[in-house]
């Protein structure tokens, strides 16, 4: 019926888990690449965005050219009687004046729609590739740190998607089109702007280097947070039962003040920026004031051009300090979309395939045969958990699996759901490798019921029907009579409509579990998995079960994961696994009779009822 011990190999340990830090590793260029796949859609409206903010920029930089066409050319005309330059001058002043805010309005719309748009995509691809990641990537990278990054990580890209990019390209637009204005008007003069950017250049480049590995950190910082926090109120029960209150007060702490830390490095960062570049600024704008005086006082430039160029440099300088909040902005999302595209940037390690096959027409019943072929299995971290072996189970057929903790009996179960991939071997359903069937033909061929029945927020009906969304109430009431929830579930306050809280937390454990159980039934599946459904409930609670039981497994073929031998008296055949190995392998009465290691379970379970 089944060969057992072919071989034991050890997998060598990851010299490094990736999982042990923050963030996930990305490939080279995968942030850059992220953020134009996320902006791509939208090229359209990022192109006319664009052409607002040009032509808002045209608009704004107008003004300083009239100022110097009125102290040069008006006001003369004006004192010789000829008021049309002075008025001309004024209503273009206006005019420019309007346009851009006109301008500035238009983009500002467009451009947070757009970051809403790109947002929004992001948040959806990160919620979507987090469910089709493998079990064992949820069971090493915290709950903690997926909020982090579709919540702080992201809120980092929306300001820098919404402020930072206009004032960079601001700031671009006003350096390129005041440098060639002020060279246009005179050379000498746009020259020194244009030098007068060398020192600040260094100073940029200094601030991104230093606020790079100060932004990473920040992130590192209140994920960690958020990890301790989430991990805190969902283990409220054990917190207040062992007093841990005290204790995680000191932890939360510890991390809190490393989260303030990080923010009071970003701060200073930012302020040793802004106090550099608001001095080259001011050292550049004296200059040209006093040069440009000597050149006036010379007869070289006229009063008109200086002025012109004050205003420009002015304005010119004037945004640096909003480059250091887009440079804040930037650096803080650099980090942050770092560790969103390394999240991403992971492969489910159970993958879809890509020649699906079909599984053959079900005849004589609704079970399918398991057969387990050369399996063999290790996780990734090291250390083998199930020695190559070769199993059959019969179509129609119910297998209970026993064994003491960590003899590998949930493991057996998690590859024949495919939660995970065996390293060696196949697992086949009617001779079809699960790898080779699609994720919705495998789940709707293979359903677990776990210790844990997990209930979503929301009505009885809702969480039963998830077994079958397509189902009608008359089919979800069906499966709950028949398995004897009928009458709980009428009994509660709105019946089949009561809303069940968090986790199900309104009804007892042994009501869950009989939801679940109904989903399961409603689910139809040819092969049931019941992983130790019945180890936390009690005495009454697990009779009702088994009553369902009956009604569950009729027909289907089942693998119960027992740890109460009380579950084992409904399964034809029965598997003892100890170390990863089945050690034997028969009917239930038939192992009670020997000398085996099922027979002293059995009596030491017997032992404890009498006692």
């Amino acid at each position: 019926m089944t060969d057992t011990t072919l071989e034991k190999k050890t997998a060598p340990a990851e010299p490094s888990d990736p999982f042990d830090r923050d963030d996930l590793p990305a490939a080279p260029g995968a942030t850059g690449a992220l953020l134009r796949s996320l902006l791509a859609p939208h090229r359209t409206r990022v192109v006319i965005a664009a052409l607002i903010l040009l032509g808002r920029e045209a608009a704004l930089q107008a003004g300083p050219l009239l100022v110097a066409y009125a102290i040069d050319r008006a006001v003369p005309a004006f004192r010789a009687g000829d008021h049309g330059p002075v008025i001309a001058v004024a209503l273009g002043y206006l005019l420019c004046a309007a346009l851009s805010g006109v301008l500035q309005y238009a983009f500002v719309r467009g451009a947070a729609r757009i970051n809403q748009d790109a947002l929004l995509d992001l948040r959806g691809r990160i919620f979507r590739h987090a469910q089709v990641l493998s079990v064992d990537f949820h069971e090493r990278y915290t709950s903690g740190r997926l909020i982090s990054r579709s919540t702080t990580d992201v809120e980092s890209l929306r300001e820098l998607l919404q402020e930072g990019l206009q004032e960079l390209i601001g700031v671009v637009l006003s350096f390129v089109s005041i440098s060639l204005v002020l060279l246009y008007l005179d050379w000498g003069v746009g020259a020194v702007a244009v030098v007068s950017f060398v020192p600040l250049y260094g100073l940029i480049r200094l601030y991104r280097r230093r606020a790079g590995e100060v932004y990473a950190e920040r992130s590192t910082a209140i994920a960690g947070v958020i990890v301790k926090f989430a991990e805190t109120m969902n283990g409220i029960r054990p917190v207040r039962a062992f007093r841990r209150e005290r204790a995680n007060d000191t932890e939360f702490a510890a991390l809190n003040h490393r989260h303030e830390r990080s923010n009071g490095d970003a701060l200073l960062e930012m302020a040793r920026y802004v106090v550099g570049s608001r001095l080259v600024a001011n050292t550049a704008v004296a200059g040209m004031c006093l040069w440009g005086a000597y050149r006036v006082a010379a007869g070289t430039l006229e009063l008109g051009v200086l002025a012109a160029a004050v205003l420009y440099m002015r304005r010119l300088y004037d945004p640096i300090d909003r480059l250091g909040m887009f440079l804040n902005s930037y650096e803080s999302a650099a980090a942050s979309l770092a560790k969103i595209a390394g999240l991403l940037a992971q492969e489910p390690g159970v993958p879809e395939t890509r020649t699906p096959e079909e599984l053959p027409t079900r005849t004589g019943g609704p079970g399918r045969e398991i057969t387990f072929e050369g399996v063999g299995f290790a996780y990734r971290t090291g250390g083998e958990v199930l020695p190559r072996f070769d199993l059959r189970i019969p179509a129609g057929q119910t297998v209970a699996v026993v064994g003491a903790t960590g003899a590998g009996k949930s493991t057996l179960a998690k590859l024949l759901a495919r939660f995970y991939d065996p390293t060696d071997g196949r697992v086949l359903l009617d001779g079809v490798d699960l790898r080779d069937l699609t994720t919705p033909d495998l789940r709707r061929g293979v359903v677990m019921v776990t210790q844990e029945a997990f209930l979503f927020s929301g009505t009885v009906a809702e969480n039963i029907s998830i077994g079958r969304p397509d189902a009608t109430r008359a089919e979800i009431e069906q499966a709950a009579k028949a398995i004897g929830a009928h009458e709980f579930i009428t009994g509660l306050p709105d019946g089949y409509d009561t809303d069940v809280r968090k986790r199900g937390g309104r009804i007892s454990a042994g009501q869950r579990q009989l939801v679940a159980f109904a989903r399961a039934l409603l689910a139809d599946p040819a092969v049931l998995i019941l992983d130790e459904a019945t180890s936390s409930l009690d005495v009454p609670g697990e009779r009702a079960v088994q009553r369902a039981m009956d009604t569950v497994l009729a027909g289907r073929t089942a693998v119960i994961i027992a740890h109460r031998l009380s579950t084992v008296e409904v399964a034809d055949r029965v598997l003892v696994m100890e170390q990863g190995r089945i050690v034997e392998d028969g009917h239930p009465s038939t192992l009670i009779e020997g000398e085996g290691r099922y027979a002293s379970l059995h009596q030491a379970w017997r032992d404890s009822l009498v006692g």
